[in-house]
């Protein structure tokens, strides 16, 4: 069994990152989950996209109001200790039920990885408040929350905020970080692998991923392609550190089985690649007694402008390993990146083969529908009166998984 070293550099040295990723494609698409409550008529208008559904074992449960559906998932790794909740970004009709969700599983962080707007396109609801803007609070309709803002701490390319989450009918609140990273294009990946571990060595620091609260929420548009390769190198990380080497941590292994619990989690060969980089970038740090907090450097704007972000990023240093291959030529692996980078195929959220630009103009016509929809949904919600709830919140509970199927 190759390590995750050896792994990268035959791939690098092939130019089959793009084959090794319709590979993990081909087997996860085995899978035979449920999605029945994604696909039922009336919870279709919370989904996103018609491409990416919760599976029924896995998704997060709400448990109060109307519906209990939110497409959420909660992700299990239990060699790391982690519990992941990936969402999809959420739409303005469930906005409510995305902070209830966190007032009841307990979260203690929201790691955003997109932006409102990416390219002229909105890719997730204001659901958020700022500062320095009219909406320093935000009334959720569907739910007693109200979120407030009380803080918020500008990076070069990430922004912490700190929340206020409120319950208006028992009083009771929590505070809530909001982790925005916010350099990441869709189904692109960051310029710098040490920038991202930066993000991550601050988002560690902050304890919201520790096993002794609530899971955190991560979400970008989909809530797989960079929910995903934010998940899978975090883990990798945490093995690594645990083993003290690279060995008997399979990448390709682990991913597959984080697809048991969400659907499609990294969109693109691109963003597999990225996650090699981030996991060798910070498995050098961790295993020379540094840790990643020797990588937790500010990166300039200059350093991230959109335009730059679509090159491959750079290269890590090797990490020294036994029986190590030779030292490939420099132009075979230019030649081998060069013919990786000009293959445009892409997957849809489902696995399967398709154009990139197939791809993005579907995606767009489903934003500008839905962009349509949130309109109309505005102009009706300012027409009519909002009404009053008097329903009681039970308890607060633990995540509720149904019972999963057999594959």
């Amino acid at each position: 069994m190759l390590n995750i070293q050896e792994e990268f550099d035959e791939c690098e040295r092939k130019g089959t990152w793009r084959m090794e990723f319709q590979k993990i494609n081909i087997a996860s698409h085995q899978y035979d989950y449920s999605t029945t409550e994604a696909k039922k008529e009336v919870n279709k208008p919370y989904n996103r996209y018609r491409d990416v559904s919760p599976y029924n074992h896995t998704r997060i449960v709400l448990g109060n109001g109307t519906s209990d559906y939110i497409n959420a998932s909660l992700v299990t790794e239990t060699r790391a200790n982690r519990r992941y909740i990936l969402a999809q970004g959420p739409l303005p009709t469930t906005i409510g039920h995305f902070w209830q969700m966190i007032w009841e599983q307990k979260s203690k962080a929201v790691i955003m990885l997109n932006n409102i707007i990416e390219k002229g396109t909105r890719k997730c609801a204001q659901y958020y408040p700022v500062n320095h803007s009219n909406l320093q609070t935000i009334q959720c309709e569907q739910t007693d929350l109200q979120v407030s803002i009380l803080r918020e701490d500008e990076h070069s390319f990430y922004t912490v905020r700190t929340l206020e989450l409120k319950n208006r009918k028992t009083n009771e609140s929590t505070e809530v970080l909001h982790l925005h990273y916010t350099r990441w294009p869709d189904f692109g990946v960051p310029k710098s692998p040490e920038a991202f571990l930066k993000f991550l060595h601050h988002v560690r620091q902050t304890g919201s991923l520790s096993e002794d609260v609530g899971p955190p929420v991560i979400h970008c548009s989909a809530g797989i392609g960079r929910s995903g390769t934010f998940c899978l190198v975090d883990t990798c990380l945490v093995l690594i550190e645990k083993a003290g080497h690279l060995n008997g941590v399979s990448v390709k292994e682990l991913l597959l089985e984080m697809r048991r619990c969400r659907m499609g989690l990294i969109q693109t060969h691109d963003q597999l690649r990225f996650s090699y980089l981030a996991i060798l970038a910070g498995a050098r740090a961790i295993l020379d007694g540094k840790g990643l907090e020797s990588l937790a450097r500010e990166v300039s704007h200059s350093d991230h402008t959109d335009g730059e972000e679509d090159a491959p990023p750079p290269l890590p240093r090797k990490l020294k390993r036994p029986h190590s291959p030779g030292e490939q030529d420099s132009n075979d692996t230019k030649t081998a990146r060069q013919e990786d980078a000009n293959d445009v195929k892409s997957q849809d959220h489902d696995g399967n083969p398709g154009t990139s630009e197939t791809e993005l103009r579907r995606r767009r016509r489903e934003e500008k529908t839905r962009a349509m929809q949130d309109k109309l949904g505005e102009i009706r919600r300012v027409q009519e009166p909002i009404g009053n709830t008097d329903k009681t919140r039970p308890p607060l509970p633990n995540c509720k998984s149904e019972q999963q199927p057999n594959p």
